[in-house]
């Protein structure tokens, strides 16, 4: 087969790679098309994977140029190279093109409040793949479910080992607590009408958290001089380490919180729009902590609640999340290789 993966945002990076390498050693051919996005081409580029860049981000404001630019890049692409499917995560590029070339397309996704880039997706898409926990309208003839979240495609053991060394090598404490903190640019499109912490909330924060154990910051744009020291200066390829074996996630990112819950990591996600996925972290699971309100007193509780977290509950609750969910980066292969006529996986146990 032919397949054509368009990536859009370093997840998307972490998301495809292993059903890339699994699908290249089955025989099909593999195209990747990139963003620039924040580090999308650098992590490409670190884990040796070629791709063709059509664009980069523009902005919220920007976004309109950027979609007609692609659409007709992309679509040309499609229609040179014939892929016989392609998978994207949000997909709304790899829909347009498929609907205009006449190709499949599967798009993968997990951000409901997208609603915007969804409506201009869904309807052209052969298949939406979604979580189970997926609380957002879909063209249900056309959506498959699985029992699972992106993350657990390239964190789930034994694929992913986090190694001490490397963690060490890049900001963790040698003794003691280490504590990440996850700032976002608030530039996506699903961000429309999203605001922050504040740096005084921020800070608040990180003085907390300081007072048991070391503060990592990852930005994706510029902090407060005082704040600067905290900045994490690792590797981006290593932030899966790193998470691993700190004591505790709170930020601004979904997708963070959802990596640090399935590598058993307690964790706070403060943001006033919710995730399914990190609301089901917390009903089954007790691994996330959700906060709307990003009032003082909230965001208190919140550190106090991740400062608290019973380390003895970390790995038994990691071990359940494990047990009831699917091997992703299995299931996206299967999906591909089918050509999304696909039913949703069963479990795949711990």
């Amino acid at each position: 087969m032919r397949v054509l993966i368009d990536i859009g945002h370093p997840a998307h990076v972490h998301f495809f790679r292993r059903p890339i390498g699994e699908l290249q050693a089955r025989g099909h051919d593999i195209l990747i098309t990139s963003r620039r996005k924040e580090i999308a081409t650098n992590l490409l580029d670190a884990f040796r994977l070629k791709h063709m860049t059509l664009s980069g981000e523009r902005g919220v404001g920007g976004m309109l140029g950027e979609l007609i630019l692609r659409d007709f890049r992309l679509t040309r692409i499609v229609r040179g190279w014939r892929p016989d499917i392609m998978a994207a995560i949000g997909g709304i590029f790899i829909a347009h093109a498929g609907a205009l070339a006449r190709v499949k397309s599967l798009v993968f996704y997990d951000t409901e409040n997208a609603r915007l880039q969804n409506l201009l997706t869904y309807p052209f898409a052969t298949r939406v793949i979604v979580p189970r926990c997926y609380a957002a309208w879909t063209p249900s003839k056309r959506t498959i479910r699985y029992p699972g979240y992106h993350e657990l495609s390239y964190l789930r053991p034994p694929s992913f080992l986090a190694q001490r060394d490397i963690a060490l090598a890049n900001g963790v404490a040698n003794d003691g607590l280490t504590f990440l903190v996850r700032l976002v640019s608030w530039k996506a499109n699903h961000d429309i009408g999203e605001r922050g912490l504040s740096a005084d909330a921020v800070r608040t924060v990180v003085r907390k958290l300081r007072g048991h154990g070391k503060v990592l910051i990852s930005a994706e744009s510029g902090l407060p001089p005082d704040l600067e020291e905290f900045r994490y200066s690792g590797a981006p390829e290593a932030i899966h380490h790193v998470m691993a074996f700190c004591a505790g996630f709170f930020g601004e990112s979904a997708t963070m919180a959802s990596e640090c819950a399935v590598l058993g990591v307690p964790s706070v996600y403060a943001a006033h729009t919710g995730r399914g996925y990190t609301d089901e972290q917390e009903r089954l699971y007790g691994l996330v902590r959700n906060v709307r309100s990003l009032d003082e007193r909230a965001l208190s509780e919140a550190v106090n609640w991740l400062i608290a977290f019973p380390s003895t509950m970390r790995e038994s609750q990691r071990r359940e999340l494990l047990r009831e969910t699917c091997d992703v980066s299995a299931f996206v292969v299967a999906a591909i290789e089918a050509s999304g006529e696909i039913t949703s996986p069963l479990p795949a146990g711990a």
